[in-house]
């Protein structure tokens, strides 16, 4: 039996993706064998692929970050998931295909109730958000905040969330983009246009609590004196180089010496590897908020797994607000 990936051939523009066969092999010791129904495109995935990434990926390799998808069969030893299940995971590589091996430390129960285009949301983009807010600035009500890039599928979950937890919002997102700002109930800043530190200190002359950063630029260098004193700055996302990793770190060493009484704080899916209790609690959390309808991922455009490559084109248009949804042709 044959099962089909879409992989990167080489570095390059989303022309470089293209679909190969594969021969479907039984599942290892360890693992489970997918049956993908739904992934997402990331900005991840798009670094991948022109190799802006500190661990480069061997080229060729098949991107796709993350999924939700059905258990087809099971190799030895593996007894928290049996065939038939819901599940997701957090895989980096390898989602944009029809199936995906995954180890079994690495699956997440999901509801079969829930929508497998919303759900796969939540795997990256809405953990992303949640624990920058809850678990590394531990925001509470009240708080100023301001999000760098509100209007993606980081920025939208950050925008239901920061709602849902009574957050005085601040997004910098192009013009064309502030409604959706606006209808969470963040003030928007139009970074072409607008200088958003001069805007923050005119609306908040005491300061913010946080800054969400997920974004490559000089926003730190410019902004980190927003902060009130036990303010913290919150860097999501991978540097696009070992030079940049670097000089992220030296960062977070100098700022937070600093005797200013503020904190320079990262945060990274790659702590699950580490600790995957936090990670499996609020992902339960996660599932109950879509199951409630307290947050509602922005879906701009679904497509075919295979099309994959349509979906980094969309994504890299910088037109898209919210997230971009690849699927199964059972869920389409």
């Amino acid at each position: 039996m044959k099962y089909r990936s879409v992989i990167v051939t080489r570095k390059g523009s989303p022309e470089v993706l293209k679909i190969i066969e594969n021969d479907l092999r039984a599942p290892l010791r360890g693992e489970a064998r997918i049956r993908i129904l739904a992934s997402c495109v990331c900005s991840d995935d798009i670094r991948a692929r022109y190799g802006q990434s500190p661990i480069k990926p061997k080229i060729p390799f098949v991107p796709g970050y993350a999924i939700i998808g059905v258990v087809d069969a099971l190799g030895e030893g593996v007894t928290n998931a049996a065939v038939g299940d819901r599940v997701g995971a957090l895989t980096r590589y390898g989602g944009y295909a029809e199936y995906i091996f995954v180890l079994k430390k690495r699956l997440i129960p999901v509801p079969t109730t829930l929508d497998p285009a919303e759900a796969v949301t939540l795997i990256l983009n809405y953990v992303t958000a949640y624990q920058a807010l809850h678990r590394t600035a531990k925001v509470k009500a009240g708080d100023k905040v301001l999000i760098i890039g509100a209007s993606g599928g980081v920025g939208t979950a950050f925008l239901q969330l920061g709602k849902l937890a009574d957050l005085r919002m601040y997004g910098m997102a192009s013009k064309s983009k502030h409604p959706i700002l606006i209808e969470y109930g963040a003030r928007p800043i139009d970074y072409h246009t607008q200088d958003f530190v001069e805007v923050i200190r005119q609306a908040e002359p005491n300061g913010l609590d946080a800054v969400f950063d997920g974004m490559s630029g000089d926003y730190f260098d410019r902004g980190f004196s927003l902060l009130r004193r036990g303010g913290k700055w919150v860097h999501y996302g991978n540097p696009l180089s070992v030079s940049g990793l670097l000089l992220l770190l030296a960062k977070f060493i100098l700022f937070n010496v600093l005797p200013n009484g503020k904190s320079v704080k990262g945060y990274g899916t790659g702590f699950f590897e580490f600790n995957r209790r936090p990670f499996l609690e609020d992902w339960a959390k996660l599932f109950q908020l879509l199951e409630e309808g307290k947050i509602k991922p922005i879906i701009m455009q679904k497509l075919p797994i295979l099309d994959a490559a349509r979906g980094n084109e969309l994504l890299e248009s910088g037109q898209v607000v919210g997230n971009i949804v690849l699927l199964a042709s059972e869920v389409a």
